[in-house]
């Protein structure tokens, strides 16, 4: 079975700063590091906008969301804190799906910065964008100095397919090497044909920075 993600992508919104870190610090996510079947979690901010709040868990599998452990703490069962923060933000995006590359390949411990890029891609182009996306985009970006996971996942949500680099730090996609690996024929091709494209760059958060 693959390995499998929960993503959360918000805007504070009209939530207070403090108030929205505490929430996500002492409860929120500690909520879900207990939850079995979590592995790993992580939290990032934008790189331009500090109130973008990206939120990644690496699950065993994506059936941990339909576990009794995950249910008592989701949905309906949010507790009045989580309810009252999330009332206030703005989605930008939530995503359960499968690693579908490369294996089962867990993110690096020490990134500094995450690059997410979401996107639904027009169906009769699907099994093309797919092969494009595994056998051209992902090695080659994946080759980029500073870049230490490149990963791909397929799931549900307002995107059906969603690519997390995990950096050294947030400027390398600003290199001239990952400008170079990402221009191509085919990507040229194939990039008009992406609907609902979300991209985000963040770094890594760190209480009070």
């Amino acid at each position: 079975m693959p390995k499998g993600t929960l993503i959360a992508a918000m805007n504070m919104g009209r939530a207070a700063e403090d108030e929205f870190q505490d929430w996500y610090d002492t409860e929120h996510l500690p909520e879900r590091q207990r939850v079995p079947g979590f592995l790993v979690c992580e939290r990032w901010i934008g790189v331009d906008d500090r109130r973008i709040s990206l939120a990644t868990y690496d699950l065993e599998s994506v059936a941990v969301l339909k576990s009794p452990g995950y249910l008592a703490i989701g949905g309906e069962n949010l507790s009045p804190w989580s309810k009252r923060v999330t009332s206030q933000v703005g989605r930008l995006m939530r995503f359960e799906g499968d690693q579908i590359l490369p294996g089962e390949q867990l993110p690096p411990a020490k990134a500094g910065g995450l690059l997410l890029n979401a996107m639904n891609i027009a169906p009769e182009l699907e099994a093309e964008f797919n092969e494009w996306y595994d056998k051209e985009h992902i090695p080659a970006l994946a080759a980029v100095p500073g870049v230490l996971a490149a990963r791909r996942f397929r799931g549900t949500g307002n995107r059906k397919y969603v690519a997390l680099y995990h950096l050294s730090t947030p400027a390398v996609v600003e290199s001239a090497e990952w400008k170079q690996a990402r221009q191509s024929e085919w990507t040229s091709r194939l990039q008009p044909h992406f609907r609902d494209h979300l991209r985000l760059v963040t770094r890594r958060y760190q209480r009070g920075a």
